[in-house]
């Protein structure tokens, strides 16, 4: 089985390329669990797929610059295009790229304790369907 060490992860938000300030991405969809139970189900609980959704977290270093606090701050609120992959290499069966869009309902600039270094962490819910690429 191949294993895969997360080195050079690719963020890119609002088709801007953030991966040089993050040091986590977490992508998490979910379907909801729907009971279609009866009493035709013997006596055993029965699921259907509900609505799905998702989550992207990142952990972004802090810098007080355009780049990274002005480009958070100003899509804060707003509903922007995301994509996320394990690799900065070429999309691929082994490097698929998801996208979609995320709404930025969160911005907390100051993070830390005395001797902390700055840094975001972030999670903003997805907005409309999720693809997957492989190509």
């Amino acid at each position: 089985m191949a294993k895969k060490i997360l080195t050079v992860q690719y963020v890119s938000l609002s088709g801007t390329d953030m991966s040089a300030c993050c040091d986590s991405c977490e992508l998490e969809l979910e379907s909801e669990a729907k009971d279609v139970t009866t009493f035709g189900s013997a006596g055993w609980k029965e699921f259907l797929s509900g609505l799905k959704s998702g989550n992207l977290k990142i952990k972004v270093k802090q810098e007080f610059t355009a780049s990274v606090d002005g480009f958070f701050y100003g899509i804060f609120g707003t509903v922007v295009a995301f994509a996320v992959r394990a690799d900065q290499a070429a999309v691929s069966a082994t490097n698929p790229e998801f996208t979609g869009y995320i709404l930025a309902n969160q911005y907390n600039p100051l993070t830390g304790s005395v001797g902390d270094d700055a840094q975001m962490s972030l999670s903003f819910p997805t907005s409309a369907a999720v693809a997957r690429a492989t190509s």
